[in-house]
C-alpha cells in the first residue's frame, strides 16, 4: 500500500510550472491589488489554450452573465485578478497532475465541476458578507482539491483502486478515511503541492490546518479555514450540492454566527443551476 513518503516523493518529482505561469505568478508577488493588469492580460493572451480556458470559465452558466464574454480584458474586469490567478494556476497544475480521479467515485468531468462550484460558491455566498475576502478565497477554493489527484494517482499505481473506492463509499468522513490510510489528507497534500511550486504562503497555511488543529496560527487563517470548510461540506466528492450536503453546510454557517438563510438561498440556487446544466432538473 502507498505511504505518505510515496506521496512526498511524487510531489518532489513534479517539474516546474510553465514559464508563462511563473511570469504570471510573479505579477502577484506584491498582492493582487498591485498586479499590472495590462501585463497580466498580455501574458494570458500570448497562450491560446489559457485564453480559451479563461473565457470558458467566465462564460459558464454559474456566473450568469447576460452577454457572452469574448475577451480576456473583459474577463479580468468581471472576475477580478484573484479569480483569474486561480484559473491560471489550476490549468498549470492540472497539466502536471494528470490522473484518473475515479478512485474517489467520480469522473474527471465531475471533479472539474466540483472545483468550479466550490469557487463559485465562495463568490456568490461570501461576497455578500465580505467581498474582499471572497475574492481572496475564490482562487484557493478552485484549486484546494488538487491533492486528490496525487492520491488518486498513487492509489491507481498501487493497484488498490477497488479497495480505496469501496472503503471511501462506506466512510462517513472523506478526510478521516484518507488519514486512516495515509496519515495525511488531500488538503495537506495540496499544501505540499503549493509549497513545491512556491504559491501563496497564506494559501499553504490555510490548507495545512483544514483537517488539523492550528498551531499558533493567526485568527484570520482559522476563519478562512472555516469558510472553506462550509464550501467543501456543501460541494464534495460524496455530495455535490445534495440536500444533505447543503443542510450540513448550513449548520456550519450558523455555528460561525452567519446567516444560514442567506447561505441556503445561494446554495439552492446553485443546486438548481447545476442540475439544469446536467439535465437532472
Amino acid at each position: 500500500m502507498m505511504t505518505f513518503e510515496d506521496i512526498v516523493k511524487h510531489i518532489k518529482s513534479l517539474p516546474p510550472l510553465s514559464h508563462n505561469t511563473l511570469k504570471i505568478r510573479d505579477l502577484y508577488v506584491d498582492g493582487p491589488e498591485n498586479v499590472n493588469v495590462i501585463k497580466l492580460i498580455r501574458f494570458i493572451e500570448s497562450d491560446a489554450t489559457l485564453t480559451a480556458n479563461v473565457l470558458k470559465f467566465v462564460n459558464a452558466p454559474k456566473y450568469g452573465f447576460s452577454k457572452k464574454i469574448s475577451s480576456v480584458s473583459q474577463a479580468v474586469t468581471l472576475l477580478g485578478t484573484e479569480v483569474i490567478y486561480g484559473i491560471v494556476v489550476d490549468k498549470a497544475m492540472k497539466e502536471h497532475l494528470k490522473a484518473d480521479i475515479s478512485a474517489y467515485g467520480i469522473t474527471n468531468i465531475q471533479f472539474n465541476d466540483l472545483c468550479h462550484l466550490q469557487s463559485s460558491m465562495v463568490i456568490q455566498w461570501y461576497s455578500v458578507i465580505d467581498i474582499r475576502d471572497a475574492h481572496f478565497l475564490a482562487p484557493l477554493a478552485l484549486i484546494m482539491e488538487l491533492g486528490k489527484l496525487i492520491i488518486a494517482k498513487e492509489v491507481e499505481e498501487s493497484s488498490y483502486t477497488t479497495m480505496f473506492r469501496r472503503g471511501l463509499g462506506k466512510a462517513d468522513d472523506i478526510e478521516e478515511y484518507e488519514y486512516e490510510l495515509l496519515e495525511t489528507t488531500s488538503y495537506y497534500v495540496s499544501a505540499l503541492l503549493f509549497e513545491h511550486w512556491n504559491l501563496n504562503p497564506l494559501f499553504i497555511d490555510i490548507l495545512k490546518i483544514m483537517d488539523f488543529e492550528p498551531k499558533k496560527k493567526e485568527m484570520r487563517v482559522e476563519y478562512y479555514r472555516n469558510i472553506l470548510d462550509v464550501v467543501r461540506t456543501a460541494v464534495n466528492v460524496k455530495g455535490i450540492l445534495t440536500q444533505r450536503s447543503i443542510d450540513d453546510a448550513a449548520k456550519k454557517v450558523k455555528e460561525m454566527g452567519l446567516s444560514d438563510a442567506t447561505f441556503f438561498h445561494v446554495a439552492k440556487r446553485m443546486q438548481r443551476m447545476y442540475e439544469q446544466s446536467k439535465g437532472l432538473a
